[in-house]
């Protein structure tokens, strides 16, 4: 019972807690998500492209010493053009060869990825430098850190920015129609080579955002630290329907809330929820939430 009136207590907070995981969780799974329609794959370096943006960021803010607001806009650009480059030089030549080479290459690049992070940083902790530390009240019984809400505010600045994007551009109405039918839109007339330039930029832009989010959340960069959140976001983006990018917001709420609910009872087996949900969808709903029933 005093369980229970502790976890009624630190309700608001544990949500608060939740909407935070969910700001990063949503990023990489949109990003995920839009990655897997158009491509076909499952892409097992987007956690670890996730944590070469936070590691790009530090490198501007606390390397090169430039504000944050200079550095991780820079680190999003350095992200893309990483992404680029990784796509032309690996995954292009495979690409004809099929999905399950591509999902193969993917998790080969993601250990290439974070040994290469670890060679050039080393294992050890690093942080941002914001000039944020002490937590501030944001609701009664909430409080949270600047960088926490910064974080927020950042996620939901660029998601809304996203949809905007590929709702009222001529750009954007282009890429939806490739996630739907890829051959009907190159027999339309698209060039497969734009289609794919576009997809990663957008792709490999939301994994930065959600990497340097994480970095500032959390206080602390490390290289398992996209790897780690590779499962959670595969289950918000299976959760939400991969027909639907915006049910992948869905299901990083979902998945972010509850683990912070679900940590509170049980915090050894926090990480397991997203496997759990992961399984029960596939079992039960494979296309969703938003999907029609398989």
């Amino acid at each position: 019972m005093s369980l229970w009136n502790d976890f009624v207590g630190q309700l608001p907070q544990l949500l608060a807690y939740g909407l935070v995981t969910a700001s990063v969780l949503g990023l990489g799974a949109v990003g995920w998500s839009f990655l897997y329609r158009i491509f076909n794959f499952a892409n097992f370096a987007h956690g670890d492209l996730m944590t070469l943006g936070a590691y790009w960021g530090l490198l501007f803010n606390v390397g090169w010493r430039l504000p944050w607001s200079l550095a991780f806009p820079l680190a999003i650009v350095a992200t893309i053009g990483s992404a680029l480059f990784i796509d032309r030089v690996f995954y292009r030549p495979l690409r004809r060869r099929g999905s399950a080479v591509l999902l193969i290459s993917s998790a080969g690049m993601a250990l290439v990825l974070r040994n290469t992070l670890r060679l050039f940083w080393g294992q050890s902790v690093h942080s941002y430098d914001l000039g944020f530390h002490q937590a501030i009240l944001v609701l009664p019984g909430v409080r949270l850190t600047p960088e926490a809400l910064i974080g927020m505010a950042f996620a939901l600045v660029v998601t809304l920015g996203l949809f905007g994007l590929l709702q009222y551009t001529r750009m954007g109405k282009a890429l939806r129609a490739a996630a739907d039918d890829l051959d009907l839109a190159r027999v339309c007339g698209m060039s497969l080579t734009w289609i794919t330039r576009w997809t990663w930029v957008l792709g490999a832009g939301l994994a930065a955002v959600g990497g340097i989010v994480l970095g500032v959340e959390q206080h602390l960069l490390y290289p398992l630290m996209g790897w780690n959140l590779l499962l959670p976001i595969f289950a918000a983006a299976v959760l939400g329907g991969l027909d639907h990018p915006s049910g992948a917001l869905l299901g990083a709420l979902v998945i972010g809330v509850g683990e912070e609910l679900f940590g509170f009872f049980f915090p050894n087996y926090r990480p397991a929820l997203a496997l759990v949900v992961l399984i029960g969808l596939l079992l039960w709903r494979p296309a969703g939430l938003l999907g029609g029933r398989s």
